[in-house]
């Protein structure tokens, strides 16, 4: 395609936050409109990105491979300082492993719109935070430069600050300070790594080497220095702890233990819509990131330490499903169950098998649209009680039976169920984690999170919508119209992969066998220079 449309997903919500700022306050009604015509076009935009996009390409590390590019010179400076030349490009494209997340991040922020409908205070600053915080988030999934992708790792960090700070609970302050001290030293982790990798690789722009940072190029090996400090031609252990410092980096977004307490605080604290994009989208930024960097720049590092991170896996799964089990707050319960769901896509990811990243992406996307389902089903009881503690409740089923029809399918698509987008993409890593001899043990243990996890969904399912009414919610309403617009495309998704997983297979499946070939392959010659 000849039009800019990455550009356009990308920096739409800018030009929608510029109108809203130049808007007067007591547009309230015009606001939010403004901010839903936005983010729908976003959606619009998603669907023609895949109906135009050829599955049968590969990406991962060839820019050729790479679909809807869009690459010019951003910043170029001959004599700066003693660096030299600094070239940086803006360059963006997608394949089989983004396409996915930019589908689910322009779902997830739409309808996070749509529930932001109900705030009521500082009407302009949030909504102009909002839109802001959707173009940090889509120009993660799109960047194919490492200096573009840590501008839009760090902008999103702003908004999110400000959103929990501000329109949050009772202890927002201390939650939105939790949250940025986290995420900053995972920013420096970055920032370490990005720049001594900028300073070992160098690309052939117009016949002359330069230091670069094109993720690319970071790649392959050929256009590594053999003085840099993380070039595999250069032995030593620095590459080891660059690849921990950035993976930990990474982690910190998952959120992967230890690295996780931040998240249940900055859940129960945070608006609906915010807790939506929080778990929907955000935390799927740390997964996507050490596949699209991690993996492919280090990737003989990556092997040794598959280990460890299918262990990391297997803590989160379990770990987080019994703290789910033990909350009696709804909100804490779902962002508890989040960390457990997210063990799934790192223990996928440690199989380095197509099978295994296949689920993992696929898990990725369908945990992104569950978990926004489950923080709404919380977010609807609480405007109506203005309580989330699981013993205020009881018998809800009774007064609200087609809210709890959502919530049943919710929270059976969250178990596993078959039928439903959940099990298939958890099948995918399991049967691609089994398959790998050294992380079999850690594979079987895993599945013990399927059975807490239907553990803890089946009791508050119990407790809170079957059984006898509490009288004192004898006066409940069921959904509005905005309500049903918030479930019924989240439960059409989820029901239709569920079903019908093919599409989603299929669009990413050629990228993933590319991956795999690429790990393979790189990692057996990364090997053969002896570089540990």
């Amino acid at each position: 395609m000849d039009f800019p449309i990455l550009t356009f997903l990308t920096f739409l919500p800018i030009l929608g936050m510029v109108i809203i700022m130049a808007m007067r306050k007591e547009q309230v009604t015009a606001i939010k409109s403004l901010t839903l015509v936005i983010t729908g076009i976003q959606v619009l935009l998603a669907i023609i990105l895949l109906a135009n996009y050829d599955s049968s390409l590969g990406g991962v590390y060839e820019q050729a491979s790479f679909q809807f590019v869009e690459k010019f010179r951003w910043i170029d400076i001959d004599n700066f300082s003693w660096i030299g030349k600094i070239k940086v490009d803006y360059f963006l494209g997608v394949d089989g492993i983004s396409v996915p997340l930019v589908l689910l991040t322009t779902i997830v922020t739409f309808v996070a719109a749509i529930s932001s409908w109900t705030i009521s205070s500082s009407i302009k600053g949030y909504f102009s935070l909002f839109l802001l915080l959707d173009t940090g988030m889509m120009g993660v999934f799109v960047s194919l430069d490492f200096f573009l992708f840590f501008i839009f790792w760090e902008l999103m960090l702003l908004p999110m600050y400000f959103l929990i700070g501000i329109w949050g609970g009772p202890r927002r302050e201390y939650a939105a300070i939790k949250f940025f001290l986290y995420t900053l030293l995972g920013s420096i982790f970055l920032l370490i790594v990005m720049i001594g990798l900028y300073f070992s690789t160098q690309e052939t722009i117009d016949g002359t080497k330069t230091f670069t940072f094109n993720l690319l190029a970071m790649m392959n090996a050929d256009n590594f220095t053999s003085d840099g400090i993380l070039s595999p031609l250069n032995p030593n252990n620095l590459r080891m702890i660059a690849y921990i410092a950035l993976f930990a980096g990474f982690a910190i977004k998952i959120p992967m233990f230890p690295f996780h307490t931040w998240l249940p605080d900055a859940h129960v604290e945070a608006p609906t819509p915010i807790s939506v994009i929080l778990a929907g989208i955000l935390l799927k930024m740390g997964t996507y990131a050490i596949l699209r960097i991690s993996f492919p720049v280090f990737p003989e590092i990556t092997k040794q330490l598959v280990w460890y991170i299918a262990l990391f896996g297997m803590v989160n799964i379990i770990y987080g499903a019994f703290c789910a089990m033990a909350q009696r707050d709804f909100k804490k319960l779902i962002a508890y169950s989040s960390v457990s769901h997210m063990g799934y896509v790192l223990l996928g990811m440690a199989a380095l098998n197509t099978m295994g990243i296949s689920g993992a992406i696929f898990q990725m996307f369908n945990h992104g649209i569950i978990t926004s389902a489950l923080f709404i089903i919380v977010g609807v009881i609480y405007d109506r009680t203005h309580t989330r503690m699981l013993d205020d409740f009881g018998g809800l089923g009774v007064k609200m039976p087609v809210y709890t029809g959502f919530v049943t399918v919710a929270f059976f698509a969250a178990i596993g169920l078959p039928g439903l987008n959940g099990f298939i993409s958890e099948a995918f890593v399991f049967l691609g984690a089994f398959g790998v001899s050294l992380i079999r043990l850690i594979t079987v243990i895993s599945t013990l999170g399927i059975l807490l996890g239907a553990g803890y969904m089946l009791w508050t399912l119990q407790r809170v919508y079957l059984g006898k009414l509490n009288e004192k919610w004898a006066d409940l309403k069921d959904l509005d119209l905005r309500e049903y617009a918030m479930f019924v495309p989240l439960s059409i998704i989820m029901i239709f992969f569920g079903v019908y997983p093919a599409p989603m297979l299929n669009l990413m499946n050629s990228s993933v066998n590319t991956m795999v070939q690429f790990l393979d392959e790189v990692r057996v010659f990364y090997t053969s220079l002896g570089s540990f």
